[in-house]
């Protein structure tokens, strides 16, 4: 297995805080981490967030913003050219992978929900890809240390960084968009 390789098994596997299954959910019956197949990702860099622990940290980026959340992304240094051409936007998108959560739960049983849910009608960080979405406002840029500083994130402190790409309002943003009316903030 490549460096990489082992820096992603590190952070895919659940630790021995997951919650316990909740009424309703249903695991997978093989393990996502050993399917074949590899995406050959790597990690450009690490976000520094005021949250250590899953118990601590908010379930969504509402409620990062509440609790004053503010971050840092750090891009590492062979990646740092890419950030050329940010400087300006108002608002970006960070990918994350979320390593410490599990990734066995197809269907899942959040507290904010009327009953159970299928991983891909959640936000839940608990996925078979446990790939994090992130729109932040930038508010501070320094691309040559490869440093943005964001407003808020809901992501824990030293989460991998996968990708950051610019927020277009007039392509990403979808005022008409709704979801089930049974469902609660979150």
């Amino acid at each position: 297995m490549s460096r990489t390789g082992k820096k992603m098994a590190q952070h895919s596997r659940p630790h021995d805080d997951a919650p316990a299954p909740r009424a309703g959910e249903i695991a997978l019956d093989t393990d996502p981490t050993v399917a074949a197949g590899d995406a050959r990702l790597v990690f450009i860099g690490r976000v520094h967030s005021p949250w250590k622990t899953r118990g601590e940290a908010p379930r969504n980026m509402a409620a990062a913003r509440e609790a004053g959340g503010g971050a840092l992304v750090e891009i590492d240094a062979p990646y740092r050219r890419g950030l050329k051409g940010l400087a300006g936007f108002s608002h970006v998108i960070v990918l994350t992978w979320l390593g410490q959560a599990p990734r066995n739960l197809i269907v899942q049983s959040p507290r904010h929900t009327s009953g159970p849910r299928g991983v891909f009608a959640l936000r839940s960080p608990a996925r078979p890809n446990p790939i994090g979405l992130h729109v932040a406002a930038l508010e501070e840029l320094d691309a040559a240390a490869g440093r943005l500083r964001l407003d808020a994130i809901d992501a824990l402190d030293g989460t991998p960084v996968l990708d950051i790409k610019p927020y277009f309002a007039t392509i990403d943003a979808f005022p008409a968009a709704h979801r089930p009316a049974d469902r609660q903030e979150g």
